[in-house]
């Protein structure tokens, strides 16, 4: 009898001790600031000192040209979050004239001399309720002229400066719709444009002011455009929307019968092309250029334009004579990512911003005729040495499918320590999106992990991804979507093949839909894997499509399929990792803002309790002040300094 009692508790006793270590580990929590910590140590002395000098690095943004020949309006940070600065020389000092606690990046100059002052927008905490604000340069304080409660974002002032357009929610909290307000009462609006169904945008007002080019966003593969008469209320399609494309206006020409467009309407590539409004006559002018055309500028006398393209990941810079059409690149311009281009008031000059693996993001000014390029900011790189950052190496990769008899080619960006010869362990980093793209930024995180750690940063453009034509674009789609999750698996055997890789130490690194990848990833390879970090990751289709924000619904639906749909609905969440989880044996870091609105919280929750249900090893970091990623240093700081530290734990330890 003794014997059958001892075998009979020893069993009991051990689900006892087993539930209790499962309950005292979900029950230790710490809390730094705004971050509170399960399961996460602390990080060592050693690991922060490394790593500090890296934290330390800035950049800096173009917002918009002061009036007349003022200066710069620009972005960048100097304590916990960006702000705006005015920089009246290039290599001037930077004052800042905004002061908040939560970011603000953007701010454009009203044209009317009668209103000396800029529009703006922030959020609370990350949650993307973004507001309107008025900033008085006069008296140098702002307010807000937005409603405090939508949605509200891209205003754009008419040409004489008296009214600006603008895209708001306040109808519903639903749809996204287009509004007016007169400068005299800007709190006032009047609702132009309430058609529904995507984001509804305006880019530019007539030459005389009576008309409005308005962009109907359904996708990254789909958009309309249209013209909205102020005068008789009429909306005129540009595009007929029954045949599905992406057509979105950019500006009007100077007589006002002629708009500027991207489109990629029987062609692979967005492409720049003049729309003639009595005609109907699209024609292309950027045909020859395989690529997808980004950023586009005009000046205020809409005679010269400036424009970038995609060209395998890196921009390319083009100018452009309006009176012809005719443009040419600029060829004397570092390799890397240019955006932010914004014409001079009164110079024949732009300004743009300029980033590279080796240097972060600062502004430069151009001059149209001599090309000479003029640095504005210089911003600090904590007194690192970038040249011994890690440069990029695109390489192409087989996948398992086919194009054509010849195996499908996946485009990637290697990292590689530039000390040592290896073999080097690999972080495979996925975008987002799902239809970003990787490309070459200054990253001081990837440079502490190949000069402080010896790791490699691999960044793949799997199906999916932007930049590669509208066809690849839509591999994923719908049914589609383990598709780009085995491309993945594909990235991991070759990287197993490359001498100069040790594919035993292997982990995968992603935020939001690259989340997804990540713990998809952790569950399809797991014994090929040794770790992940997911960054307000997607873990369940069905329950992130039914609590993702309701103005975000129907726009993810198109991309990811309808979970009212039945079938659609089963295969959703036969992918979805919350009900793969036993698969996951390896170690992952879970990281969330609270007031996600795209990725709510309750993904990340959901999942740490499944794994830690299963025994799991999970780490989870939820920050209270942040949202769809972290944008405040303090928060920044402690997140990269622990995955630091969860990076040389699992996948450099033995």
């Amino acid at each position: 009898m003794k014997k059958n009692k001892t075998n009979f508790l020893l069993p009991l006793l051990t689900s006892l001790l087993m539930l209790v270590t499962i309950w005292t580990t979900a029950q230790e929590r710490r809390q730094i600031g705004n971050l509170v910590l399960e399961d996460v140590p602390e990080t060592p002395q050693e690991i922060i000192d490394r790593i500090q000098q890296y934290q330390n690095t800035r950049a800096a943004m173009l917002a918009d040209w002061l009036p007349g020949d003022g200066g710069m309006l620009i972005a960048t940070r100097f304590a916990n979050t960006v702000q705006l600065h005015t920089v009246n020389a290039p290599g001037g000092a930077r004052n800042q004239i905004t002061f908040f606690d939560e970011p603000v990046t953007n701010g454009v100059f009203c044209p009317s001399p009668d209103y000396n002052g800029f529009m703006f927008s922030r959020d609370i905490g990350g949650n993307e309720f973004t507001q309107l604000f008025w900033y008085d340069m006069d008296k140098r304080t702002s307010e807000m002229i937005s409603d405090g409660e939508s949605v509200n974002f891209q205003p754009s002032f008419s040409n004489r400066g008296d009214r600006f357009a603008f895209t708001s929610t306040r109808r519903n909290g639903r749809d996204f719709d287009v509004y007016v307000s007169d400068m005299a009462s800007p709190t006032e609006a009047r609702l132009l444009i309430d058609r529904g169904m995507g984001y509804w945008l305006v880019f530019d007002w007539s030459p005389d002011d009576s008309k409005l080019l308005a962009v109907q966003y359904l996708g990254a593969t789909l958009a309309n455009s249209y013209v909205y008469n102020l005068e008789d209320g009429s909306l005129q399609p540009l595009n007929d929307p029954r045949q599905p494309s992406f057509f979105a206006s950019f500006a009007w020409n100077t007589a006002g019968d002629q708009v500027y467009t991207l489109s990629d309407m029987g062609r692979e590539f967005k492409t720049l092309g003049v729309y003639d409004l009595a005609t109907g006559q699209l024609t292309y002018i950027t045909e020859d250029i395989p690529w997808d055309v980004e950023g586009f500028a005009m000046n205020k006398e809409r005679t010269r334009a400036a424009f970038t393209v995609n060209e395998n990941g890196f921009s390319k810079l083009y100018l452009m004579d309006l009176r012809d059409n005719s443009f040419e690149a600029v060829d004397n311009l570092p390799m890397g990512q240019v955006y932010g281009i914004q014409f001079h008031p009164v110079r024949n000059e732009i300004g743009l911003v300029i980033n590279s693996t080796q240097t972060p993001g600062d502004v430069y000014s151009l001059n149209l005729g001599s090309r000479e390029l003029t640095r504005w900011t210089y911003s600090e790189v904590g007194g690192l040495d970038t040249s011994g950052f890690p440069e990029p190496e695109l390489i192409f990769y087989d996948t398992f499918d086919e194009v054509d008899g010849a195996p499908r080619k996946i485009p990637a960006f290697v990292y590689k320590p530039k000390q040592g010869s290896g073999p080097f362990p690999v972080v495979v980093n996925i975008h987002g999106g799902p239809e970003a793209q990787h490309q070459p930024f200054f990253s001081s995180f990837n440079a502490f992990l190949a000069n402080e750690l010896g790791v490699a940063v691999i960044g793949p453009n799997v199906r999916g991804s932007s930049g590669y034509g509208k066809t690849y674009l839509d591999l994923d789609n719908g049914f589609l979507r383990e598709e780009s999750v085995k491309d993945i698996g594909t990235l991991i055997d070759w990287i197993n093949e490359q001498p100069e890789f040790d594919g035993s130490r292997i982990a995968v690194y992603g935020g939001s839909y690259g989340g997804y990848m990540v713990l998809a990833s952790m569950f399809h390879f797991n014994d090929k894997l040794r770790c992940g970090v997911n960054v307000v990751g997607i873990s369940n289709f069905v329950t992130f499509l039914e609590n993702t924000e309701e103005y975000r619904r129907d726009l993810r639906r198109a991309e990811y399929g309808d979970e009212r749909d039945p079938e659609m609905r089963e295969f959703l969440l036969s992918i979805s990792p919350t009900n793969h989880v036993e698969k996951i044996r390896k170690p992952l870091f879970v990281i969330q803002g609270a007031n996600d609105p795209r990725v709510p919280a309750s993904e990340s929750d959901q999942m740490v309790q499944a794994i830690r249900e299963h025994n799991g090893h999970v780490w989870y970091m939820l920050a209270l002040d942040e949202g769809h990623g972290f944008r405040k240093k303090e928060n920044v700081d402690r997140m990269t300094e622990a995955v630091a530290y969860f990076l040389k734990l699992n996948l450099l330890g033995d």
